[in-house]
């Protein structure tokens, strides 16, 4: 729950941590967006965790966008089988993770995307994309797929309402310009700041045994360089140091 996330060094307050949650739920897609070292990664595990009410990780599936990335790899595709050189149809993680959620609909499970805007999201999520809305979660709404089943057959699909997305986003990578206005719009975004103070030195001394002047000096230093960083105009907030490097 939250509590478990603050207990294991989350260093935000926590109405905002269930802030985060609520936006979640209603959404069903949340991006976690800001400087490297923020605890993005970190963050979104926690937050699907929390989500399910348990730390099952059969129940995330995590995954990586890289410019190579396609929709044959996440979604469906052919793929070699290693006999004869011949091709079958198979479902990526993001299929699969589909398939597991409208199995057991009682329960809720996650997508963790880690660098979201790194590879291009609408060809990758192809016609899944408009599915990902929070209205659109039903079989009403499901549509082909630009391959059939692996026996051939084609079945009409729909993201079930207990498949969550949580998305990690660097912002000073440049390129956020792919991430366009279909996918902006189907996405809460939450963005996460260098978070030092009172909160993280007394984790630091406490959990990580760090003497408490050196705590206020590095402290001290990292807020200085951050300054810095953001008052530069070939850099600016974006490239500031995240907490995360010093904890």
């Amino acid at each position: 729950d939250v509590q478990d996330i603050l207990k294991d060094g989350c260093f935000l307050e926590q109405a905002r941590i269930e802030l985060m949650l609520k936006r979640l739920r209603d959404k069903k897609n949340l991006i976690l967006q800001g400087p490297p070292g923020t605890g993005k990664t970190w963050l979104a595990k926690r937050l699907a965790f929390a989500l399910m009410r348990q730390k099952d990780d059969s129940k995330v599936r995590a995954v990586q966008f890289h410019p190579n990335l396609s929709y044959e790899d996440f979604v469906r595709g052919w793929r070699p089988t290693g006999e004869d050189g011949k091709l079958s149809i198979a479902d990526g993680v993001f299929m699969e993770a589909i398939k597991a959620a409208t199995k057991e609909p009682l329960s809720d499970f996650v997508v963790v995307i880690e660098e979201i805007n790194r590879g291009n999201p609408a060809q990758i999520f192809g016609e899944l994309l408009t599915l990902l809305d929070a209205g659109k979660r039903t079989p009403n709404d499901a549509l082909e797929l630009c391959y059939p089943e692996a026996d051939g057959e084609r079945r009409p699909v729909h993201i079930p309402e207990n498949l969550y997305v949580i998305g990690t986003m660097n912002i000073a990578d440049r390129s956020l310009a792919l991430v366009d206005l279909a996918l902006r719009r189907r996405f809460a975004f939450v963005g996460l700041e260098p978070t030092l103070g009172a909160v993280w030195r007394d984790w630091v001394v406490r959990e990580r045994n760090i003497d408490s002047i050196l705590a206020a000096d590095i402290e001290r230093r990292i807020v200085q360089l951050n300054d810095q960083i953001a008052a530069d105009d070939r850099l600016g907030k974006q490239f500031r140091i995240g907490h995360s490097y010093v904890t």
